[in-house]
């Protein structure tokens, strides 16, 4: 298949240079050859990655952001052979079939991508006209993609491209921007939209209100986390919906309804649909949230993503450092009885873990039990990130921060407990100081983003944490270039929360384990609570998955999977060679040290977001599909010798050049 080469095109953009670069080149399942042996827990199972994947990438200078692009799932199936023990790996990788992608491809005169770029979002330089302009070519489009003429008419705007989950024999691709989309495995086709009832593409119907529910804003009301959560012994999928509109937050609980032996689906589950969050006040950029096993946190941080920003002379993505933090605390299917939790400003993209403890000896004043919420997040202390990942400086703030608000740039593994006095009951402040962060302090010093853990001990008091770092640098990149991961990082949060229980660093400042990334990789003590892996020189990582070994017996008795890339393949512009390619390694995580086997890929994947393993049980365990979505350019039904015809084609014509 002809590879496009739109790299080339486009140059100095630190996102979309090197292996941050598009590729346009899809493969059905492929062989790949390896080195090593490859676990047999791994077979029948595939790993995949999501990521941004701009397919209209043509136009020199325009706005560019990480996380912009139509999604692109990579992925690598591990099949048996028939013989015994044997598994060949298959690389696969496919667009998702989202309405923008559809739409994209068949406009052939489009230039730059069919949603403004986050960049021009969160750019402080951006005119409130420039910003205005992009929106309003935008809603140009989608309507355009309506009327006669249009191959594929716009209905959801989410490109899909952030993250990859399974639930109830549904593999469900996420972004803030839209609801779910399902995905097939294990050669990542397109099914359809998943409305938290039914996907599309089932041939299942239930005309019962999905996410969006009914009215003018339902629209808002299907944009969903790109982080849903499952919770492995109930079997539901917990997520919320972030809007522009009050009540801003709404939440929604799936219940497992498929049962894959006997092919029939419940349907008449136990679901939360669309239930508001109150105590919200006004839009937020909201990537994440917490999920114990009976509580769940929302966080309501100083980032906001709000159009009514521009009256006030603001980006539409704005980072105050002066305001302050908030977690609401509630249980699980009760978000009415939120408690909200206020602290120190910060930004949280991503939580590790969140989980239940109890302190039988009451302190601080509050009779009675005191119930405890835990959670592990990657604390940013600024909105750098976000920018960076735009190739923009972050602004500098024009009033004065607070001294006790005052923190180095930074992004750590960050431990908060919460607590929750029984005897309290339920409770819909807004704030209050019966509501106490009992803990709140770094487990570590070194930069740390990208969590995960093993499946079956999340939202219970896992051991370790998985994350991706980097040794010579922050998360915050400077102008010019990218964040690239070289480290990859396991973590003994019970040992570390142990250690800063018993001897408590500064709140919010404070840190357990205080070592630089140089004196952690120096360590020699088999024991130690952090283990890096250290990336060959040259050699950048992606986000890790942790595969379990079949009779492990303690909890990080398995593998970590990551696509890694060798930059020795670069040009000297920085661009990557048009036959450069990618590998996944498989790393032995009780050890941190060993590759036990490296999957050569018949080419390269750009540096993506988040992945996920889907295990052999889950794959046999998908729901049926009665059609996928597909892409093909059809015929125009022209209306014959029709002069009305002829003028509306020619006019749509000049309204996408102008739109281009």
């Amino acid at each position: 298949m002809k590879n496009l080469n739109f790299e080339e095109k486009r140059r100095g953009h630190p996102y979309l240079s090197g292996n941050f670069a598009p590729i346009q080149q899809v493969l059905p399942l492929t062989p790949c050859s390896y080195t090593g042996t490859i676990p047999e827990e791994l077979a029948g199972g595939e790993y995949v990655r999501n990521g941004g994947n701009p397919v209209t990438n043509d136009a020199l200078g325009r706005d560019a952001h990480w996380f912009d692009g139509d999604g692109m799932l990579s992925g690598v199936s591990f099949r048996r052979t028939g013989e015994e023990g044997a598994i060949q790996p298959e690389f696969v990788n496919q667009y998702i079939l989202t309405d923008v992608y559809n739409s994209s491809k068949t406009s052939s005169s489009l230039r730059t991508p069919i949603l403004p770029s986050i960049a021009t979002l969160v750019n402080p330089m951006s005119s409130l006209i420039t910003i205005v302009l992009r929106i309003l070519r935008t809603i140009a489009l989608v309507i355009l993609s309506h009327l006669p003429g249009s191959q594929q008419a716009i209905k959801k705007i989410s490109v899909a491209n952030t993250s990859i989950l399974y639930h109830d024999g549904r593999a469900l691709a996420t972004c803030e921007s839209g609801p779910p989309m399902r995905i097939a495995l294990p050669g990542l086709e397109t099914v359809g939209w998943f409305n938290g009832r039914a996907s599309e593409g089932e041939g299942v119907r239930d005309t019962r209100p999905g996410f969006g529910g009914k009215g003018p804003f339902s629209f808002m009301r299907e944009w969903t986390t790109a982080h849903p959560r499952v919770d492995h012994r109930t079997k539901e999928l917990i997520l919320y919906h972030s809007t522009f509109v009050t009540p801003y937050v709404n939440y929604s609980i799936v219940s497992s309804t498929y049962e894959p032996s006997s092919k029939t689906s419940n349907q008449s589950p136990s679901n939360l649909i669309n239930r508001p969050v109150p105590g919200i006040n006004s839009a937020k950029m909201m990537h994440d949230f917490g999920v114990s096993s009976t509580h769940t946190i929302i966080m309501d941080l100083p980032l906001s993503l709000d159009p009514l920003n521009l009256a006030k002379n603001r980006p539409v993505v704005a980072y105050d450092p002066t305001s302050r933090s908030r977690f609401g605390v509630f249980p699980r299917h009760q978000p009415e009885d939120v408690r909200w939790f206020e602290t120190n400003p910060c930004c949280i993209f991503h939580t590790a873990n969140s989980w239940n403890s109890a302190d039988p000896s009451p302190a601080n004043g509050f009779p009675g039990r005191l119930d405890m919420v835990n959670m592990l997040a990657c604390r940013l202390t600024s909105a750098s990130l976000v920018f960076s990942a735009g190739d923009l400086a972050a602004p500098t703030p024009t009033y004065d921060i607070p001294a006790d608000q005052q923190e180095e740039e930074q992004c750590r593994l960050y431990y908060y407990q919460f607590c929750l006095p029984q005897s309290c009951g339920s409770s819909n402040h807004i704030s209050g100081n019966d509501n106490l962060i009992v803990h709140q302090w770094a487990l570590s010093a070194i930069p740390f983003e990208f969590p995960s853990l093993r499946d079956s001990v999340s939202m219970s008091a896992a051991k370790y944490i998985y994350g991706c770092s980097v040794s010579d640098a922050s998360f915050g990149a400077a102008l010019g270039r990218a964040v690239k991961i070289n480290s990859l990082v396991k973590v003994d949060v019970e040992t570390l929360i142990e250690r800063g229980i018993r001897d408590p660093p500064s709140q919010i400042i404070g840190c357990v384990d205080t070592r630089d990334m140089s004196e952690v990789l120096a360590s020699e003590d088999p024991l130690d609570a952090i283990k890096v892996f250290k990336m060959p020189e040259g050699w950048y990582a992606q986000e890790s998955r942790f595969v379990p070994r079949r009779d492990g017996v303690s909890e990080d008795d398995g593998w970590i999977l990551s696509y890694v890339f060798d930059e020795t393949q670069l040009l000297e512009d920085d661009e990557c060679r048009s036959d450069a390619k990618s590998e996944l390694w498989i790393i032995d995580a009780k050890n941190m040290t060993d590759v036990v086997a490296r999957v050569h890929l018949p080419q390269r994947v750009p540096y993506g977001l988040h992945g996920n393993w889907f295990s052999e049980e889950d794959i046999r365990g998908q729901r049926p599909v009665e059609r996928l979505r597909t892409f093909s350019i059809k015929a125009a039904k022209e209306m014959v010798a029709s002069p009305a015809w002829e003028a509306w084609m020619a006019t749509r014509k000049a309204i996408e050049g102008w739109l281009k």
